[in-house]
């Protein structure tokens, strides 16, 4: 079972993308399963997780009624207002009840205060995540990795896949602080971290070979057991596109056994997500 691990699907009309503007001409339409099929088809990919891009539950239950209706979607990660812990928890249950319901993820890119995930105020609903056995996607960027670490110390039972390798820098050549601070989340905790979105921060000037070294990095610290491939579709599209992104990181890692490269490109997201095969 191969498995993209980290994908999107929008609608203009419904008008919660507040990032989606039509600046991003490549992007500002809707995204259906019905797009993604053919690009699945082709790579041999056969699930996805589907990765909320709003924050907003409406959006979640909108990605929840497209699971429903796809078998291709094995598993949805949502948003739900972590700062209003009360209304947070009665909406996790509820969205615990769907069976392809496997994660949250707040925005935290986005948040103005880039110590917010660091806050203990959080706790409640941290800790009743695994009770529900809800992972946990971390949007994240290099600033924030100091702050997710004392997080992820204060609650280990936590399920962490840090999305997009923590976003690093690579169009303006960033190395430092993120591959320290990348390293230091993989060697003192259980995180995992997602292969995805790196052809974005490379930028449309630069090239897959660019990305590399970041992604050589990354199997470096995590190993191939905590390595999950994604596409980050659609947005992929704004420096590269699905089978150049999939060819690419294949062929950088049949150097591994055949069995690292089926956990990265499956089993991995499979074992973490608890994805129902």
């Amino acid at each position: 079972m191969r498995i993209d691990g980290h994908q999107h699907y929008w609608s203009i009309q419904r008008d919660d993308y507040g990032w989606l503007t039509p600046d991003l001409r490549s992007l500002y339409r809707d995204f259906t399963p019905e797009d993604l099929s053919p690009l699945l088809d082709q790579a041999g990919i056969d699930q996805t997780v589907l990765v909320q891009a709003a924050a907003s539950v409406a959006e979640t239950r909108y990605l929840l009624a497209i699971a429903e209706h796809s078998a291709r979607v094995a598993g949805v990660v949502g948003w739900i207002d972590m700062d209003s812990p009360t209304n947070a928890i009665e909406t996790l249950q509820e969205f615990a009840e769907h069976s392809k319901f496997v994660g949250i993820r707040p925005m935290i890119q986005d948040i103005e205060n880039t110590a917010w995930i660091d806050d203990p105020g959080l706790g409640t609903v941290l800790d009743a995540l695994p009770a529900h056995d809800i992972c946990f996607d971390a949007l994240v960027r290099t600033v924030h990795l100091p702050y997710l670490l004392n997080c992820l110390n204060r609650h280990p039972q936590l399920r962490v896949v840090i999305d997009h390798g923590a976003k690093p820098d690579i169009a303006s050549g960033e190395w430092q602080p993120w591959a320290d601070r990348i390293s230091a989340i993989a060697s003192q905790t259980s995180a995992y971290c997602k292969i995805s979105g790196l052809i974005t921060e490379a930028g449309d000037k630069q090239t897959y070979d660019d990305v590399m070294p970041y992604l050589d990095h990354l199997l470096e610290t995590f190993g191939s057991k905590r390595l999950i491939w994604g596409s980050d579709w659609p947005v992929l599209n704004l420096a590269g596109d699905y089978q150049g992104w999939h060819d690419a990181s294949t062929a950088r890692f049949e150097v591994l056994s055949e069995q690292e490269q089926a956990d990265i490109f499956g089993r991995n997201a499979v074992d973490f997500y608890n994805l129902k095969q």
